[in-house]
């Protein structure tokens, strides 16, 4: 039986440019004792799988997380905008095309137990190109084209395993099936 869990309070513990660290005391329903957890809040994000013809325009891009590469479908945050204008804005800026087509194919959770926003996936079909890329300051990235053909031999590999991307690419493979055959 899903209980409502009480918050008793809630204070902030940090805040940076990008997410807020807040910390909340709540009352368990099952045992009545005060509890507490952390979260972070964070703006909305998207992702965008672009189609041009027969192959994806992923980037690669440098992660400081993981002090690595990561092979990854263009995206990032929500600003002052809807999902579907931040994913537009988005594909421009990290490959410098532009979708004629752009369908919602799923909004997901990236993490619920600690952070409280959503992830936005989007198809973009009918790409033009229209320059080059407007990278942010903080941003290293490079265009990478990978054939759908060869999507599930790069995934199985693990040239990709950045979650949210393999999660993006099931959304694609449930609403899609026929375009990765």
């Amino acid at each position: 039986m899903a209980r409502v869990w009480q918050v008793l309070s809630s204070t902030e513990g940090f805040s940076t440019k990008l997410f807020r660290v807040v910390v909340k005391q709540v009352l368990s329903p099952r045992t009545g004792k005060p509890l507490e957890f952390y979260t972070i809040e964070a703006a909305d994000w998207v992702g965008v799988i672009p189609l041009l013809d027969e192959e994806v325009v992923m980037v690669r891009q440098y992660r400081h997380g993981i002090e690595d590469w990561c092979l990854e479908i263009p995206g990032g945050i929500v600003d002052d905008e809807l999902p579907q204008e931040a994913a537009r804005r988005e594909l421009k800026e990290e490959t410098g095309y532009e979708a004629q087509e752009l369908e919602l194919l799923g909004v997901l959770r990236p993490q619920p137990a600690l952070f409280n926003n959503r992830f936005f996936v989007f198809l973009a079909k009918g790409l033009k190109w229209t320059g080059e890329q407007r990278l942010e300051e903080g941003e290293d990235l490079e265009v990478v084209k990978v054939s759908l053909r060869d999507l599930g031999e790069v995934i199985s590999s693990g040239q990709i395993d950045h979650a949210l991307v393999l999660a993006s690419f099931e959304l694609l493979r449930l609403r899609h099936p026929e375009l990765l055959r």
